[in-house]
């Protein structure tokens, strides 16, 4: 199982309204504009690291070896190997109570009296002259959820070539196993039986079919195409903080009306700025939540265990179990 801290995701779009509302004297005048706001964002997420992406997870149908990443995809956190399991699907807990039936309800009341419909064209207000025994229908609405793979093995990355663009011959291991059921075939040239490799915007397996559950790094974009920021403070002041000094680096390689020396000097003081705000950003990132902590402190307290004496029940006379 994997444990990992979601951030909420925003725009981008108030940090860019604040620089340009404190520096609107270059922005009035037509020196610098925001055109490449989004690729100096670009760059402080990768300056960040990983941590700074949304987190997905989605399930990949492997067929021939490979399947297709999503669009929003930048990098492999975990991908994990999935059996079929041959149960029934399980039905939810929720329901949902409608006038309109549909393939997974149940009548719950009846919608015509005494086995006879209304046949009037012309009621409109429910059949209470025609037929005042006639009750409304209420249908009752309950949703399965399939279950059909589990996870079995985390696979490694590794370098893995296709059998037709593959001119190495080291192996020839594949060739006994040509008679197997697709499932057990493996790629010829992998790094290892349980690897897998990524190119060309493809996840490329050493087995040719089956079933890879994926939590993966992605990049997410709000409604006009910002790319979304983590919700943090410090976060969000390195990225302001980067964006004015990349307005200032602009005009110091321009002609305006200001002396070169005062250019400089705001540079200096904005760059400045900005790597302190980068090292507040990138420690804060790096700290660990309340169930981090938690799970590393029952690591340490299992450190030592098997260097105890067996028939030991406390642990440095505290009453712990070992």
């Amino acid at each position: 199982m994997s444990y990992y801290y979601k951030y909420n995701f925003v725009s981008p779009e108030p940090i860019y309204s604040i620089v340009k509302e404190e520096l609107k004297s270059y922005f009035d005048t037509g020196a610098v504009d925001d055109l490449m706001f989004p690729t100096y964002l670009d760059k402080c997420l990768q300056k960040m690291g990983r941590s700074s992406y949304v987190i997905a997870e989605q399930t990949l149908d492997i067929s021939g070896y490979e399947a297709r990443l999503p669009d929003n995809f930048f990098a492999v956190r975990e991908a994990w190997m999935c059996t079929e399991i041959p149960q029934l699907p399980y039905q939810t807990a929720n329901s949902f109570y409608s006038q309109a039936a549909s393939q997974t309800t149940i009548q719950v009341s009846p919608i015509i009296s005494g086995t006879v419909p209304c046949t009037n064209p012309q009621c409109t207000t429910g059949c209470p002259t025609c037929m005042p025994d006639l009750i409304q229908a209420v249908y009752k609405t309950n949703q399965q959820v399939a279950r059909a793979i589990r996870k079995e093995y985390l696979l490694k990355p590794g370098n893995i070539s296709c059998q037709g663009k593959c001119d190495v011959s080291y192996t020839d291991a594949w060739q006994f196993y040509t008679n197997l059921p697709p499932v057990h075939e493996f790629t010829p040239g992998s790094a290892g039986y349980d690897s897998f490799d990524i190119r060309d915007n493809k996840f490329v397996t050493n087995f040719q079919c089956g079933v890879v559950h994926i939590i993966f790094y992605a990049t997410d974009y709000d409604a006009v195409g910002n790319q979304l920021i983590p919700d943090n403070y410090r976060v969000r002041e390195y990225i302001e903080a980067f964006l004015k000094y990349k307005v200032f680096e602009t005009l110091s390689n321009q002609i305006n009306d200001e002396t070169f020396n005062q250019i400089q000097a705001k540079l200096a003081y904005y760059k400045q700025l900005s790597e302190e705000a980068f090292i507040m950003a990138y420690t804060e990132i790096k700290k660990q939540d309340a169930w981090t902590k938690q799970r590393r402190v029952r690591n340490d307290l299992q450190r030592f265990a098997q260097y105890e004496l067996p028939n030991r029940s406390s642990r440095y006379g505290n009453g712990w179990n070992s």
